[in-house]
């Protein structure tokens, strides 16, 4: 049952007081098949990245180990989209998607993760635990309490990966997924692998995480941090400070370090993750594949995760796919190219 929100969280909810401002319809797009392989944002009908400066009001609800904070906007009947954001980003990745999909006839969900913004733990008993399965069942114990049998997943970052798991694993839940970069379900064996080094160097801050310094320099200097990755993983983004500093009040979550530094630990085998999770994580690291529609997209300007054609990762898809690069965009795609976020929901939508 949704809860009220506390005290403890209004500096979390200054930033989305307002109504949700231009649900307008993406009628002006036209058919799915206008879609090239590589989409050029200027090409998109006209809407500028960031015209929406807020969502309305937050929700509350409990879900599995969780308190969750979350947006729901559109017609509470209309087809079921969760939108996932990763780090060091929040939900506003998405304020000017969710009206787009909206305007559209879709219920949109775009939850805080663990360690953002309003989301808390039920239990100051609970390990602080961001092992990349105990994400993906945050979302589904999220659909779980709001009654959502099956929705269409979209993410970036940690986002993605929650929807790739969750697709993979229990697809009676994703009726389609959207996911940029492609598959990301992280196998710790293989993150032992050394990459090429120009991947190494855009991984920089993993490292710097796995020392007491690193996480001594990350709680004492977050948004100094975060700004500078959100300028390295999106160098053709000229947000600013207004909307650098929306999502930044969300780092402010007592748990956010320590969710961010055992995620990264985690990958790299530097942490344990909860035993209990243990016989998932060995499906994970088996590699499944998605059976369900899928769009992949990548920002041919992402500073972190260079775009490719998505032939590397095919395999690991049976069902349709398409794959597109969005020119001009970075690693945060969904708030530097929203219309082509929504359209690529739109789309998968209908395969």
């Amino acid at each position: 049952m949704s809860t009220e929100i506390s005290q403890t969280r209004r500096r979390f909810l200054r930033g989305a007081a307002l109504t949700i401002a231009g649900a307008a319809g993406l009628a002006a797009l036209g058919d799915a098949g206008a879609f090239s392989e590589a989409i050029a944002v200027a090409d998109m009908p006209p809407g500028t990245p960031g015209a929406n400066t807020s969502f309305g009001q937050l929700k509350q609800i409990d879900a599995g180990q969780l308190n969750i904070g979350y947006v729901d906007v559109g017609p509470v009947n209309g087809p079921a989209v969760i939108l996932l954001h990763g780090w060091p980003y929040d939900i506003h990745s998405y304020v000017d998607v969710a009206p787009l999909l909206a305007g559209n006839g879709y219920r949109v969900i775009v939850p805080y993760v663990r360690g953002y913004g309003t989301t808390s733990f039920l239990s100051g008993e609970t390990l602080r635990n961001a092992q990349q399965s105990v994400v993906a069942l945050d979302a589904t114990a999220l659909m779980d309490a709001l009654q959502i049998d099956m929705a269409i997943l979209a993410g970036y970052d940690w986002g993605a990966r929650t929807a790739n798991i969750i697709a993979a694993l229990w697809p009676e839940r994703c009726k389609a997924m959207v996911s940029v970069n492609g598959y990301l379900i992280t196998n710790r064996e293989a993150n032992k692998m050394p990459a090429p080094p120009d991947i190494e160097h855009g991984w920089w801050y993993q490292y710097y995480f796995a020392t007491d310094r690193g996480r001594a320099g990350y709680d004492a200097n977050r948004n100094d941090f975060n700004k500078l990755i959100w300028k390295s993983n999106s160098p053709k983004w000229n947000f600013d400070d207004t909307i650098y500093d929306r999502t930044a009040a969300s780092f402010d979550n007592p748990d956010h370090v320590s969710i961010v530094i055992h995620n990264y630990r985690w990958r790299l085998g530097l942490a344990d993750g909860d035993p209990q999770y243990d016989a998932l994580e060995q499906r994970l690291a088996a590699g499944p594949v998605i059976a369900v529609p899928t769009i992949t997209l990548d920002g041919d300007s992402d500073g972190v995760t260079p775009a490719s054609d998505g032939s590397s990762y095919a395999q690991m898809f049976s069902g349709k796919r398409t794959h597109r690069i969005i020119q001009g965009a970075g690693h945060n795609l969904p708030q530097e190219a929203p219309r082509a976020f929504a359209q690529a929901v739109i789309e998968v939508d209908r395969y």
